[in-house]
């Protein structure tokens, strides 16, 4: 009341015996009292930027607390304060005497409007510190907020929006109510992406379908990395080639996707791959391989134990066809050759033991007759698992002729040219 008082008799009337005779009267009060109003807000602004804010910086230095320097990043308390210049200005018009009732008015909506767009700035900072915080826990990743604090972000805006022009148009919010079908219409043509990709996001966050770090494979969009970051309309997926993929977040309820989380939990990565053997090259081996292929400690024990229960067969089904090999058993050089590859793989150090391990013979084919290798790698890092992997193959490789085998392959410009050869 005493300030109110000093402002309309004493300050403002000093100030209008400074302006020459024909210039006073009360356009003139109120004149000097609304740019005294706007010089004190201006005042204020100033001293607010130049230094309160600086001196909520220098104590953020001194202080060891995170949430602190988390609010002053996202700027809450700047935006806090920014709201100080206009209460003075929507309080201060109070004071100015005699002065023009709609231009007040006006000077009022849009300082009104002004403050709720600053309400919404300082609650969408509050959001985001909220989820700074919270990305700040071990377990964040696990179930992300982002999509929720977007949409309390995108609901605040709205609402903003909504009472901002209800005090630009000087009428209660409740007046708008009634065009709320068509509000509502509006807003779903506006935020239909927005809407799909809340739910979608609701689905894939609740069902714990994809997290922050998940490597997912998505052939629609060509997608085939890590996710990086789940919001509300996007999904952003970092592929291997170091490319950004942005998929929108509804379109994981619209086509299917493969996460490898489950790969990576269990702690090994799968190996399926088939040697492709010439069929010409399957046969029976002699005396003198199975010899040479005893002195292996990989199939000594195999084959001492196979023979000796071939040799039990044959004594008693043979009975005096002992030269014909369809009325005995023998060994094969595949069969061995796939015996070698399991024991092989049974002792190799990044082989895991306590998974699926096969290798068997898939059906033949114009290419060949498949011998396919299933087994886990005891890594689930990329470039350990490819070095396991072909580390295993080379040796397979290597090793086949010794069992009298052959790779299949294509005939390539060499084969035609020794076979010209051989005919000339």
């Amino acid at each position: 009341m005493l300030a109110t008082t000093f402002l309309q008799t004493n300050l403002i009337e000093n100030l209008t015996r400074i302006l020459p005779e024909h210039m006073r009267g009360e356009s003139a009060e109120a004149a000097l009292g609304l740019g005294l109003i706007f010089l004190i807000s201006g005042i204020v602004h100033i001293f607010i930027r130049v230094w309160i804010i600086r001196l909520l910086t220098k104590f953020d230095k001194k202080t060891e607390s995170d949430w602190y320097a988390i609010l002053l990043k996202q700027q809450l308390p700047q935006r806090a304060l920014f709201m100080i210049p206009l209460l003075i200005i929507y309080n201060g018009l109070e004071l100015v005497p005699e002065f023009h009732e709609d231009l007040t008015s006006f000077i009022l909506r849009i300082t009104a409007a002004l403050m709720i767009l600053v309400g919404a700035r300082v609650f969408d900072a509050f959001l985001s510190s909220i989820h700074a915080i919270y990305l700040r826990r071990h377990d964040a990743h696990l179930t992300p907020i982002k999509t929720y604090i977007q949409l309390g972000k995108v609901v605040v805006y709205i609402l903003a929006g909504f009472f901002i022009i209800s005090s630009l148009a000087d009428k209660s919010p409740w007046y708008f109510l009634s065009g709320i079908g068509a509000i509502m219409a509006i807003i779903l043509l506006l935020f239909r992406d927005t809407l799909l990709s809340l739910v979608a996001s609701v689905q894939l966050t609740s069902n714990d379908l994809i997290r922050v770090g998940d490597w997912i494979d998505m052939p629609q969009f060509e997608a085939d990395g890590d996710v990086i970051d789940i919001a509300l309309n996007t999904v952003r997926v970092q592929n291997w080639d170091k490319t950004i993929t942005v998929i929108p977040t509804h379109k994981f309820l619209e086509h299917s996707f493969r996460n490898w989380r489950g790969m990576q939990e269990s702690g090994g990565r799968r190996i399926m791959r088939s040697l492709k053997i010439d069929i010409s090259t399957v046969r029976f081996l002699s005396f003198q391989e199975i010899q040479k292929l005893k002195n292996s400690h990989l199939l000594s024990t195999y084959i001492n134990d196979k023979m000796k229960e071939i040799g039990e067969y044959n004594e008693k089904h043979l009975k005096g066809y002992s030269s014909t090999l369809t009325n005995g058993r023998w060994l094969t050089n595949i069969g061995t050759f796939r015996k070698y590859v399991i024991e092989y793989l049974k002792n190799h150090p990044n082989a895991r033991q306590d998974m699926t391990m096969i290798v068997r013979q898939l059906e033949p084919t114009e290419s060949g007759l498949p011998l396919q290798i299933y087994f886990f790698t005891s890594t689930t890092a990329w470039a350990e698992y490819e070095s396991i992997q072909s580390d295993v193959f080379d040796h397979l490789l290597a090793i086949a002729p010794e069992f009298g085998l052959k790779i299949y392959q294509q005939p390539t410009g060499y084969d035609l040219r020794g076979l010209k050869l051989h005919e000339d």
